[in-house]
């Protein structure tokens, strides 16, 4: 029988926290036994004034079921601001157990109609914001010997999709944040994984029927998150999630072929493409060495070449 997960003791700072997911991800910690650092700087999805008030309601709503939470309106792309916001808590808590970096907002237009402005102020948020956040906390999990990081990411950045060049740049760029610090952190004991969820949100809401935005509840989605933060996570692991179904997006990377010397011509890569992209016999790489190492063994074995790696 699998063992309830619980956070009792733990600390966790969730952004973006005062609405859709991020509320949902705070309040679910807060019922398991996590305190929770809510933060919202309260803006519109486009990064405009909105409704300051939303982390405190969410504060309030926790306290109110017998948890414990601070608010906090830390602009996440600002490292002065996530500064004090991780002082905040350490002071108060001693410890920061999980980061979930939810903080986005959107700003959607064709790459053609785009202003660089508005492109960078996406990437700014959600790439460099989870950064900032996740650096000012990394010290104190290492110091822990224990950490738990959720990035966010999403099918847009993923697989693309039409006029979010910006935001999809910044979330397919989880991928590779979470790769490199999942094992950067693996002697910590601090896992790193992302999520990329499709929910009934404000980003959403414009683009959904009734129907669907009914099934794709956030509350639907945030178990998912509790268990890529919990105790025994796995790590470097995207989860695709909505409406409770739940998937894993992988990487692969083709067997490919081997040209050699005068072979090496872009008509020969033309040629060959159909067995370039052949998924038969696909493996997943580990890391960036594997296929710089895959690349130079194959390549090795077509000269009848054996490679040495490293000292004797």
């Amino acid at each position: 029988m699998t063992e309830t997960i619980r956070f009792d003791g733990q600390v966790a700072i969730v952004t973006g926290a005062g609405v859709g997911l991020g509320r949902s991800h705070a309040l679910q910690l807060a019922a398991r036994g996590a305190k929770v650092v809510v933060n919202d700087p309260g803006v519109a999805t486009d990064g405009a004034a909105g409704q300051v008030t939303v982390a405190n309601s969410v504060v309030e709503e926790i306290i109110g079921n017998g948890g414990e939470a601070i608010a906090h309106r830390a602009d996440v792309s600002s490292i002065e601001d996530v500064a004090d916001m991780v002082g905040q808590a350490t002071e108060k808590w001693g410890r920061i157990d999980i980061v979930i970096n939810n903080a986005g907002i959107l700003r959607d237009k064709t790459f053609a109609k785009m202003s660089m402005d508005d492109f960078r102020k996406v990437v700014d948020v959600h790439l460099i914001g989870s950064a900032n956040v996740t650096h000012a906390c990394w010290p104190i999990m290492r110091g822990q010997k224990y950490g738990r990081v959720l990035l966010t990411s999403s099918s847009s950045g993923l697989y693309g999709n039409f006029g979010q060049s910006n935001y999809g740049a910044a979330k397919a760029a989880m991928v590779g944040l979470m790769n490199v610090l999942a094992q950067e952190g693996a002697r910590d004991d601090i896992r790193v994984n992302t999520l990329a969820p499709t929910a009934a949100t404000r980003m959403t809401e414009e683009l959904l029927p009734d129907e669907a935005l009914a099934l794709l509840a956030p509350e639907s989605i945030s178990p998912g998150v509790l268990y890529l933060v919990s105790k025994d996570a796995p790590t470097q692991f995207i989860l695709g999630a909505g409406a409770g179904c739940y998937a894993q997006t992988r990487i692969y990377e083709t067997p490919g072929i081997v040209l050699l010397d005068d072979e090496n011509t872009p008509e020969a890569v033309a040629a060959a493409f159909a067995d370039i992209q052949s998924p038969d016999n696909q493996q997943p790489m580990p890391n960036a060495f594997s296929q710089t190492s895959k690349f130079a063994e194959n390549a090795a074995k077509a000269r009848g070449l054996t490679l040495s790696w490293g000292k004797e």
